[in-house]
């Protein structure tokens, strides 16, 4: 079997096309094997190529934490898909018998885990998962597309909807745009009807936000993007607050709150330490809210949009299996708009040809 992996933590130069893997079997009577088509990258096959506190891999790791394919085979229990559905696939992994799974709320598993960050991932030609970690779409569907769709759209879509639960007309400000749940909660907000500024270092990429509906733009070098926000308000400030920055935008977001204002998170990679002023967080009676991944309820809802065609992640650029590490390093360098793909259907050939 043909895939992208790692021996050992470091950067770029780490990452191996290999085409001796063994082909996983079916583990259960509630699993599915499938031929992956496509696998799509996500900053956090960057942290996991870094390494992890905590996370441990096994040579050699296969990496990948976003992907769809087509069913291969299926254990004698599955019935919620068939041989030959092409699928999504949620690289949430939980146990399904904890209380927090019993009530609906996996990601907050004890024994919660990653495709490709606490799992193998995706970036093979075929992956083994239980059945409830799949949905079908149309066999018709982008694969490019269908790749890109789940962790940042689920995770987007816990943050705004479950957690932030933007409404229609509130104001809503996302941190750098162009990357995928930065992306996915730009989609997710107009198809709210909330008023969404975005933040980004790049003109082009504030260009490419406002063809995807954005209303308004902040380019953040040099800019205190809280003041900014207030003057463009009224000194009102805003609903809401995409933050997955943490350090080094954590103040100017909650300058941009205004009262009753909600800051979501879902990470930090600036870093993790951030400062708040409690009086200003009781005295504008703030919420804090942090998200991470969703629930089979936020995926089934997000794969619905997908089907319907009212969210559609923006692809910057597809690679072959075979260009993996180039893939690795434009997301590295952050020049992407968008996610990047990776051809998992061929040693060669592209799904988009």
């Amino acid at each position: 079997m043909r895939g992208l992996t790692i021996s050992a933590h470091g950067g770029t130069e780490q990452i191996e096309y290999r085409d001796d893997l063994p082909v996983p079997e079916l583990r259960g009577p509630s699993h599915v094997r499938i031929r992956m088509r496509a696998a799509a990258l996500n900053h956090l096959d960057l942290f996991l190529l870094q390494g992890l506190p905590g996370v441990t891999i096994t040579p050699p790791w296969i990496l990948g934490t976003d992907g769809m394919g087509v069913v291969e085979s299926v254990g004698d229990d599955v019935t919620t898909v068939a041989v030959g559905d092409t699928v999504v696939i949620n690289p949430g992994v939980s146990c399904r018998a904890c209380e927090y799974c019993l009530a609906g709320e996996q990601p907050l598993c004890t024994q919660f885990g990653v495709l490709g960050e606490h799992h193998p991932g995706m970036m093979a030609e075929f992956m083994v998962v239980p059945e409830w970690n799949v949905l079908p779409i149309p066999a018709g569907s982008d694969p490019a597309e269908a790749a890109a769709l789940t962790l940042a759209t689920i995770t987007a879509y816990r943050m705004m909807v479950s957690r932030a639960q933007v409404r229609s007309g509130e104001r809503v400000l996302i941190w750098g745009i162009g990357g995928g749940v930065a992306l996915a909660c730009l989609q997710i907000g107009k198809l709210l009807g909330a008023h969404v500024t975005v933040t980004s270092g790049s003109d082009h990429k504030l260009a490419a936000a406002v063809r995807l509906g954005a209303d308004d733009t902040i380019n953040h070098r040099g800019v205190d993007v809280g003041r900014e926000i207030r003057a463009r308000t009224g000194k009102k400030g805003v609903d809401v607050v995409v933050d997955s920055v943490g350090e080094a935008t954590w103040s100017q977001s909650l300058g941009a709150l205004g009262r009753r204002g909600r800051l979501v998170t879902c990470g930090g990679t600036s870093g993790p330490m951030v400062t708040t002023d409690v009086r200003r967080l009781f005295w504008n009676q703030w919420s804090i809210l942090g998200s991470t991944m969703g629930n089979d309820a936020e995926f089934a809802a997000v794969v619905a949009h997908f089907r319907a065609g009212r969210l559609r992640p923006p692809v910057d650029r597809v690679y072959p299996l075979t260009e993996g590490r180039a893939a690795f390093e434009r997301l590295a360098g952050a020049e992407q708009f968008g996610k990047i793909v990776v051809d998992v259907s061929g040693p060669t050939s592209g799904i988009l040809a």
